[in-house]
Formats: C-alpha cells, sequence, structure tokens
C-alpha cells in the first residue's frame, strides 16, 4: 500500500525497517527535507513507547543518519570551494566581496560552535553545514560535532515523542513556533542589512 502523506511514509518507513529506517528518513530529511526532523523524531519516539522500535537504537541510527545526510552538504561545499562560491555570491544584488570575506573570518573564528549549536537551529540545521565544506573544516572536527549536536537534538525530540505517546504532534506545534521565531529574526536581520547596503550605496553614489 502506498502511503498517502509524508508522515504515512516515515511511518512505513520505520514499521519496514526498524530504527534504520527513521535513521533513513533523517538522512534524506537532511539533504531533501519533504518532512522536517521536528515530525520525524517525535514520530519515531512515539514508535518506541508503541514497542515498535528500541528507544536507544532510535537515538543511535537517528543521530548517524543526520551525520550522513550533514556530509553531503559538507562536501557540495567543499566541492564548490571558496572562491566559487565568492563568485557566485557576489553576482546576488547588494552583496560585496568584503562582506563575503567578513563572513569567512566570522566562520573561521566561531565555526565550531556554528556547527555545534548550528544543528540545533530549525532550517540552519542543515545549511551550516555547507559552509564548513566551503572552509575545509577538518572532517573528523566536523563530524563529531554534528554528531553531538545532533544526538542532543534528536534524544529531545525522541524522548518527547516516547513521552507524550498519542500526543506526539504537539512536538511539532511547539517546534512551528520556534522555527517561526528563527525565520522572523532572519528575515528583520536581511531587511537590515538591506535597508544599511542601500544607503551606504547611495553615499558613495553622492561622493562621486
Amino acid at each position: 500500500m502506498i502511503a498517502s502523506s509524508p508522515e504515512q511514509w516515515v511511518n512505513t518507513l520505520m514499521d519496514t525497517l526498524g530504527a534504520p529506517g527513521a535513521g533513513l528518513a533523517i538522512a534524506l530529511e537532511s539533504v531533501f527535507p519533504p518532512l522536517p526532523s521536528e515530525v520525524i523524531l517525535p514520530l519515531a519516539g512515539f514508535s518506541a513507547g508503541a514497542g515498535k522500535l528500541n528507544l536507544a537504537a532510535a537515538v543511535l541510527w537517528t543521530t548517524a543518519g543526520s551525520v550522513v545526510g550533514a556530509l553531503v552538504l559538507y562536501w557540495l561545499g567543499a566541492w564548490l570551494g571558496r572562491d566559487r562560491t565568492v563568485t557566485l555570491a557576489s553576482k546576488v544584488p547588494l552583496v560585496k566581496r568584503r562582506d563575503l570575506e567578513r563572513a569567512d573570518d566570522w566562520f573561521g573564528r566561531h565555526g565550531r560552535k556554528a556547527v555545534l549549536l548550528g544543528r540545533m537551529v530549525p532550517v540552519f540545521r542543515s545549511l551550516v553545514s555547507v559552509p564548513a565544506g566551503v572552509e575545509r573544516m577538518p572532517l573528523p572536527t566536523f563530524v563529531g560535532l554534528t554528531a553531538l549536536g545532533s544526538a542532543i537534538w534528536n534524544t529531545a525530540f525522541i524522548m518527547a515523542g516516547y513521552a507524550l505517546g498519542e500526543n506526539w504532534k504537539k512536538v511539532s506545534g511547539h517546534v512551528a513556533t520556534y522555527s517561526q521565531l528563527v525565520l522572523g529574526v532572519v528575515a528583520l536581520a536581511l531587511v537590515a542589512f538591506v535597508i544599511r547596503r542601500l544607503i551606504r550605496s547611495r553615499n558613495e553614489k553622492r561622493r562621486e
């Protein structure tokens, strides 16, 4: 029987493969997010509570899946490289080369914290792997930080689903609010950047 929704597809995957199915779903979500981890993980916790999965195995396999998905994006960033990334990004309106150099310097100083903490921020959980690859962060460091951050995130949501049982979907509602707040902050930061860049460009033209 073909699953009629992504949620049912993930449920079927876990019913068929067990905990490795949850890990596969998370790996796919990291690269092609058809369903957020905030849904997959509590669902895995609920399945563990229902006796369909082993709880510890669910944590281990989903953490492994997170690392595999992150590595795909890390290698994408490594393939792009710094020069190609700068060339592509500099074509974006209002983005200057010095902005990219500042971002590069910032990641050089705070990259480890960004990778670790980024694994616990919706939307950026996957994206943070790309600059890590661009900057060629040592692979053991990247894998270790990604595994640690993912283990914390995955355990929290799996245990929440385990504790809530049939009410596991409540987790997604709370995370949706958190995600909206994060996206709101990012949107405000982008608006501030655009305004500052427009003012600077106008001042430069007046000086000419």
